[in-house]
């Protein structure tokens, strides 16, 4: 990977370690569906001009659209919303250890013993989490983000397939086919929408669009960018600075309290996730 992408995979891990800070802000006011039926027509409202039909390809664009979007993005912040970000931050990866089984059985990457070693650690150590006392209070919340991450992951193979379509054109496509959908779950699963909508403050509104632009526009749009350049196993090791930067932050702003057994649950896994992302064979940069 070029010192370039290396960067720009940097900036997208302090975006996204800070956009879940931000996003539980916002979900303390607006209900899961809402905040994320608001995020997706944001960001409709800025790349509408970025949709473009393509030919043979849209079976592909749609299933990627509906992992990315309303499926995966649904469970995710009803997981924020109703457990720990620092938790989430650490369970959210387990799309690294999701993502390479799928990669092994439908893009055919070798995967060795050490890191099925890895997978194994990453899911030993969301087990440890998970069985802390203090997780037990939003222990669905967790289940919720597990559900996210294995989506995620299932979308994550499809971009990698996926040729000719553009970053914003992706980007576009997800908020397209999210934002009616989750709106139309809003309407039917939660109530108070005008209300919620007049008296949300500044910083909560402000949570809605730094997840909208920030997380998705520079961050989703450039995993897919990277995504199209790079193999699935050499982007996903780059993402694990992206939980160390929202522990960071949820400590520092909202007080979050970490447990012994969650710090030792968090090692235990990002230590198997990175064995899983570590590479076995040199890769080629296959574009600038």
């Amino acid at each position: 990977m070029t010192h370039q992408h290396l960067a720009f995979m940097m900036l997208i891990n302090l975006i996204w370690g800070f956009a879940l800070v931000a996003a539980k802000v916002s979900l303390g006011h607006f209900p899961p569906m809402m905040f994320t039926a608001i995020r997706f027509i944001l960001i409709v409202l800025v790349l509408f001009p970025f949709l473009k039909l393509h030919e043979g390809r849209m079976k592909q664009v749609l299933i990627i659209a509906l992992c990315a979007g309303p499926v995966g993005f649904g469970f995710f912040f009803a997981g924020v919303a109703l457990s720990n970000p620092s938790v989430v931050a650490v369970v959210s990866q387990l799309g690294v250890p999701f993502a390479t089984i799928l990669s092994v059985i439908f893009l055919k990457e070798e995967v060795r013993w050490k890191r099925w070693l890895g997978i194994a650690l990453s899911f030993i150590g969301v087990m440890v989490i998970s069985f802390d006392p203090t997780v037990f209070n939003f222990l669905t919340g967790v289940i919720f983000v597990i559900l996210s991450a294995l989506v995620t992951a299932v979308g994550t193979i499809f971009q990698r397939q996926i040729r000719n379509v553009g970053v914003f054109e992706m980007q576009a496509w997800i908020a397209f086919v999210a934002a009616p959908i989750m709106l139309a779950g809003s309407f039917a699963f939660e109530s108070n929408h005008w209300e919620l909508v007049k008296t949300a403050s500044v910083l909560q509104w402000g949570g809605a669009l730094y997840t909208a632009f920030a997380s998705s526009l520079i961050g989703h749009a450039g995993i897919y960018y990277l995504l199209q350049r790079y193999e699935v196993t050499q982007t996903a090791p780059l993402t694990l600075l992206s939980p160390i930067f929202t522990v960071i932050f949820s400590v520092m702003l909202l007080g979050d309290v970490l447990t012994t057994r969650m710090i030792v649950g968090a090692l235990i896994a990002l230590t198997g996730i990175l064995i899983v992302s570590i590479r076995q064979k040199q890769i080629v940069d296959v574009g600038p």
